[in-house]
């Protein structure tokens, strides 16, 4: 099977009870722990659920974050943290870090943590994870899911992913190519921001990941130098277009070069295999032919001396960029009431999950994702 998107694998999490026996004083409270558990393992259900659609996700999220606000928002008419916020421990793994799990006794953990998971489900939502994390008491620690680097990361890996479906659909529709040079060069920026941005971190966590996103950057380099060969060629300058030909062709060898040494990089997540997608051979074969028939052309009616440096790409795109899709959590559950949130008791039951002795390092279980295969490679289908 090959595919074209590196992956991370999904954060894996501890079952969680919400048994607050004791503290759940009516059949109200106990019909919310109850309803949390349930939704919770619906929605964990989804992501490894291959029927399941953004339809689908977004009713079970809605679902679980409905309620789970009731244990975040105020309810008792109070700006005061709400009391039932640090009631339960959380763990979950993160995508960089194996299965050793992070656990926080505290709500908004399991809110963002939660959130992160769909966020890698259906990534257009990414952009808007960060809003609740300043208020989580314990800090990220470094290399860990909710440290900016990752998440910086995993955004602007976003971006340039979801501008690649427009670069794809602008060459299927036969746009200009000065449109499809503007487009992939800002798409090889967008990749050459994001593995910037990870520069900093344990290369035992990150190299597979650089090196997807150093492969990405150099493939649509080539791109945007092999585009911009053809406007040059279409506006009689033959001699710049042979030399944003062969950048090009340098850019794409790097890029071949970058495949071979991600498939042998070891680190979390899918290895994707870009350099046997049509998509990607065909580039090569486009470089080659144009760059033949500028030559060609060079040397029966130009006579063009080639210059010694690759033209300087500063091409901006005038439309067809990607936009994100903003994401909003649902409207607080009808369940819960402020009558409802008094009748949690927090001085009887329950014990601080703090308190337990420590023990050995705890490993959680990943998620076994769906192996999904293409139907279909016509070479601009790139999911």
């Amino acid at each position: 099977m090959t595919h074209w998107f590196h992956r991370n694998p999904l954060k894996a999490t501890a079952p969680v009870s919400f048994n607050f026996y004791g503290v759940a004083g009516s059949p109200s409270a106990n019909k919310i722990c109850n309803d949390l558990r349930t939704t919770r393992a619906r929605l964990l259900e989804m992501f490894t659920d291959t029927t399941c659609n953004p339809e689908i996700m977004k009713n079970a999220t809605d679902a679980y974050f409905s309620l789970l606000q009731g244990f975040i928002a105020p309810l008792d008419g109070t700006t005061q943290e709400n009391k039932l916020r640090f009631m339960q421990n959380f763990k979950w793994t993160d995508t960089l870090q194996g299965n050793t799990p992070s656990a926080q006794q505290d709500a908004i953990f399991e809110l963002i943590s939660m959130a992160y998971n769909v966020a890698i489900w259906q990534t257009k939502f990414a952009s808007r994870l960060e809003v609740h994390i300043p208020r989580l008491i314990t800090p990220a620690e470094k290399g860990r899911d909710l440290e900016p680097r990752v998440i910086d990361t995993y955004i602007v890996q976003c971006q340039a992913e979801a501008q690649e479906v427009t670069i794809a659909r602008a060459i299927e529709l036969k746009h200009n190519a000065t449109l499809i040079a503007a487009l992939a060069f800002e798409t090889a920026n967008f990749y050459q921001k994001a593995d910037g941005t990870l520069n900093t971190l344990e290369p035992e966590c990150s190299s597979k990941w650089r090196k997807y996103l150093q492969l990405k950057q150099h493939f649509y380099m080539s791109y945007a130098y092999c585009y911009h060969g053809q406007t040059l060629l279409s506006s009689d300058k033959c001699g710049e277009s042979i030399r944003s030909l062969q950048e090009a062709e340098k850019c794409y060898s790097r890029a071949e070069t970058l495949c071979k040494e991600y498939r042998q990089t070891k680190g979390p997540g899918s290895t994707a295999k870009p350099s046997e997608q049509l998509f990607f051979t065909k580039l090569g074969g486009l470089i080659k032919n144009t760059l033949q028939k500028c030559e060609r052309e060079n040397g029966f009616i130009y006579f063009h001396k080639v210059p010694a440096e690759a033209p300087q790409l500063e091409l901006k795109a005038s439309y067809g960029l990607a936009e994100p899709i903003s994401f909003e959590f649902p409207a607080l559950s009808e369940q819960c009431t402020p009558e409802v949130y008094a009748t949690f008791d927090l001085t009887k039951g329950a014990k601080d999950e703090k308190a337990k002795p420590k023990r050995e390092e705890e490993v959680i279980k990943p998620m076994k994702e769906p192996d999904l295969k293409p139907q279909k490679d016509t070479g601009c289908i790139i999911s």
